[in-house]
């Protein structure tokens, strides 16, 4: 009697330690969302609002292009074309999307990080180094080369970047996992804020002279994604 007593009580406390575990906000879909008191002055829900299931169509599922070459003449040599729920308004609340990413000979996609997504990405065509940084205070990089047919990938919110060190052009295909997966490029937002950071700030913060700053600032900071 006491083991099948024993027994219940394990059971129902694992129980409750599943479903403790599993008691947590879903990850936001959008960079903020603040709360509202009165509905009608709502704009947003944590994704985007539900289409009428009886009126959903095939085409709700669906995307053409993605053979299509991206334009890499601009001044880091790549182009990231996405397909997310702005592409595709089926991938609401499924939680994936993708991006197509061309590179020119020696054109990159600078280091940047997905708040919201881990990404997998497989190599089509070239030859790519790629690699990311971990969190502090290791700061470890990992990086590898990789060739048509390689798989890598890059956990959520951690810098990363690709860089083509081949000769020809080099094509590759990723998988993120938020149907808005979000981009910071590291240099763009750091030196490119709307409004600029405080120029002295960031001389102390990156141990750089106030001019250096100043002229980083100044410059125009491509958005390939």
């Amino acid at each position: 009697m006491k083991k099948g007593v024993s027994f219940l009580v394990t059971i129902a406390l694992l129980a409750l330690a599943s479903s403790l575990a599993y008691a947590s906000d879903p990850s936001p879909l959008q960079d903020t969302c603040v709360a509202i008191a009165e509905p009608k002055n709502a704009v947003f829900v944590n994704g985007k609002f539900c289409k009428n299931p009886n009126l959903t169509v095939a085409e709700d599922f669906f995307y053409s292009g993605l053979d299509k070459p991206g334009n890499t003449s601009n001044p880091v040599g790549s182009a990231v074309t996405p397909v997310n729920v702005a592409q595709i308004e089926g991938l609401n609340t499924l939680g994936i999307s993708a991006v197509r990413i061309d590179y020119a000979p020696y054109g990159q996609n600078p280091p940047h990080t997905h708040p919201r997504a881990t990404e997998i990405l497989t190599v089509l065509e070239g030859t790519l180094l790629v690699g990311f940084v971990t969190s502090n205070p290791e700061n470890r990089l990992f990086s590898k080369v990789l060739n048509k047919g390689d798989v890598f990938v890059f956990p959520i919110g951690l810098i990363h970047f690709q860089f083509n060190i081949g000769h020809t052009n080099a094509v590759a295909i990723a998988g993120l996992s938020s149907q808005n997966p979000g981009v910071i490029t590291i240099a763009n937002a750091v030196f490119g804020s709307d409004p600029a950071i405080d120029p002295a700030f960031l001389a102390r913060a990156f141990q750089l002279e106030k001019n250096v700053v100043e002229y980083l600032q100044s410059r125009f900071w491509y958005p390939n994604n």
